[in-house]
This record gives structure tokens, sequence and C-alpha cells, in this order.
């Protein structure tokens, strides 16, 4: 790598359909940022989809879902000029390399991992019956972070575990080949996690508490209007509780009037404001956050076959970025010495063979 090449990010997302606010604040802005400072990658993780969804039906889902979730990607500025977004099961190095790097690993290790139990539970399946396929879902990540030989990985505080077993994996691969691979650090964002709007637990789609980067003026009045206050406050003349109530929350991320989210908190705290107030100037904060989102979302949606023709391109260009790395692989580990040695023998006899049969 040369001294005034950019670093390299892997960051990427499982094709589960819109995006939403909790992935705005804990992904995509960042993501954004990134692309002016890194050589970036982002993965559509489709192969990862399979490890909970391996039905036919789940993965022709999975088609439309990405599309969408590519509009949310440039809805929210991320520049296919700056960023390859790519199709990880288009990229035939992927298998090969999780391949390899399943034997660089122990059992012990991945079972040892706190987000497989999560996974499973979360999938609603019986410990017994766990496939494989999510054993190794770490390995699978680790493929997908060392093929662009990633430096930076974004990643959850839940699973900076996974950047540590690529780090191993890497370790151990440079250990008895050579150095190959740079040494993954794990970004971990310092940005909370967004709750949703019943106050249960984290913004969600599966929760259905969520509201999405795509919802239009209406469904965003109508979520806000739902969502979770101080649920010790009956009337709108009684003290209420600014900390830990969602709508407050929201205003101080989403609302760029900060003086009157002050002016909210200090009525709030003294009685002298009711919710009704407080979530309309929520509604018309978020509105105004995500009007650009959708105005942007609909012109790429209006453009046919864009976002087909940005997956491509940048699959394109990670089967490239690939292939030198599997390349690379095989030469460091003696397996492209092997073939080349075999191919130059049969040629050898091929050629000798022609030769007789052509002066016989």
């Amino acid at each position: 790598m040369s001294q005034n090449a950019k670093k390299r990010i892997l960051t990427g997302d499982r094709p589960t359909g819109l995006l939403h606010l909790g992935h705005y604040v804990g992904s995509l802005k960042n993501r954004v940022a990134y692309q002016e400072h890194y050589e970036c990658y982002l993965i559509i993780a489709d192969l990862h989809m399979l490890t909970t969804k391996p039905t036919k039906e789940d993965i022709l889902k999975m088609r439309e879902h990405l599309k969408e979730m590519v509009l949310d990607y440039l809805a929210c500025g991320i520049d296919p000029a700056k960023t390859t977004i790519y199709l990880q099961s288009a990229t035939p190095a992927v298998y090969e390399m999780n391949l390899i790097f399943e034997m660089m690993i122990s059992l012990n290790r991945l079972t040892g991992l706190p987000s497989l139990k999560e996974m499973a539970r979360n999938a609603h399946m019986d410990p017994e019956s766990v496939p494989f396929g999510l054993v190794g879902y770490p390995v699978l990540q680790t493929a997908d972070i060392l093929m662009p030989r990633a430096h930076v990985v974004p990643v959850g505080k839940d699973n900076e575990a996974h950047v540590e077993l690529a780090r191993d994996i890497a370790r151990r691969f440079n250990q008895l080949y050579g150095e190959v691979f740079p040494m993954p650090e794990a970004s971990i964002s310092d940005v909370p996690t967004l709750v949703g709007i019943d106050n249960k637990g984290k913004m969600s789609k599966s929760a259905g508490n969520c509201i999405f980067l795509s919802d239009d003026k209406k469904a965003v009045e109508k979520k806000v209007k739902s969502m979770y206050t101080d649920p010790n406050r009956i009337h709108a003349h009684q003290p209420g509780t600014v900390e830990g109530n969602p709508v407050f929350t929201f205003h101080a991320i989403f609302n760029q009037d900060k003086s009157e989210v002050e002016d909210l908190k200090k009525r709030y705290r003294e009685g002298k404001v009711g919710d009704v107030e407080v979530k309309e100037k929520l509604a018309v904060a978020l509105n105004l956050f995500l009007e650009p989102l959708r105005e942007r979302r609909q012109y790429f949606a209006e453009e046919k076959g864009l976002v087909e023709e940005i997956i491509y391109e940048g699959t394109q260009k990670m089967i490239e970025v690939s292939n030198a790395t599997v390349k690379e692989m095989r030469s460091a580990m003696g397996l492209m010495g092997n073939w080349n040695k075999i191919s130059r023998i049969a040629r050898e006899r091929r050629e000798k063979i022609a030769s007789q049969s052509l002066y016989s």
C-alpha cells in the first residue's frame, strides 16, 4: 500500500428491506462521512441472510429488498463514485476464502462467541438444530473483511468480537504463509442505539417500532402521535420527565432548532406544555429532516435500471479486487505452485505427443 493511498473500510447490511432512522443514526450518517476519507466498500450481505432465511421465497424477496436498501443509501448521500456497493453472493472469491479460513479456526472458538446464541434466539431456532452456516457466520464475515483487505470495520459493540476473530484468522494466515493481510481494526460507534417509538428496545423493523427514511409526511405524523412519552404524566399541567423520554431523545437528534428544543424541555419539566404540542413539533422537525431524503430517493427510483447498474459496476470492481486477493493467497500458500507445475508437465506431454505424431 503506497504512502498516499487511502485506508480501506468495509461496512454493509443484510438486505432486509427499508432502512429507518435507527440505521441513519447508527451507521448511514457515518458512512457518508467515511467516503471522504477512506476507500469504502459497502457489502450487500445476501449470503448472510441464508443463515436464518434459506428458502427460495426468502431469496426472491431479497431482490426487492436490496433495491430498496440501495435507494436509501443514495438518498442519504452515499456516492457510488466514492463507495463501492457490491453484492456478496456475486463475488466468487468469498466462497473460496471462506473455505480456507474455516481451516484456521476451532469450533470451540466459534461457539464461544456470544452473538451466536443471540442470533439463534432471534431466529427462534432450537439450539440443537442450529445450522453449520450460522456457526460459521463470523468466518464468512472474516472473508468479507479480508477480501478487500480492509483496515477499518465500523461495528456496534456487540459485533466487536467478530472483528477480533477476523484479526485472529488474518494473523494465523500471515504466520503460516507470509504477510498478505493487514490487521483490521474495529471502529466502535459512539452513537447510542436509537430507541424505538414504543420505548421497548432499539428501533427495529421486526419489532414494528420504527420510522422509515422513506415514510411520507402523514406516516411520520401518525407514528410520532403514537410515541411513548412519560408514563407518569397524565395531564399537561403536571411536571414531566425529559430524561429517557423518547420524544425528547428524537428532538435532541433530529430537531435543528435547538432553542425550540430547550424551550420545550423547560416547559415540559414545569408542566406548561402538553405531549400533543411536543409531538407536533417533533413531527415537523422529522419531516424537515426527511424531506430532502425523500426527494433524492424519488429521483433515483425514477431512473430505471440505475440501482442495478450501481450494484453491477460495484460488484465487477469487487470481483477484480477479490481475485487479486485470492491470487496472492494461493501464491503465498503454494497452491498456485502445485497447479502451475501440473499444468506445465501436462502441456509438455501434449506438445511432445503432438510433435511425435507430426513426424511419424
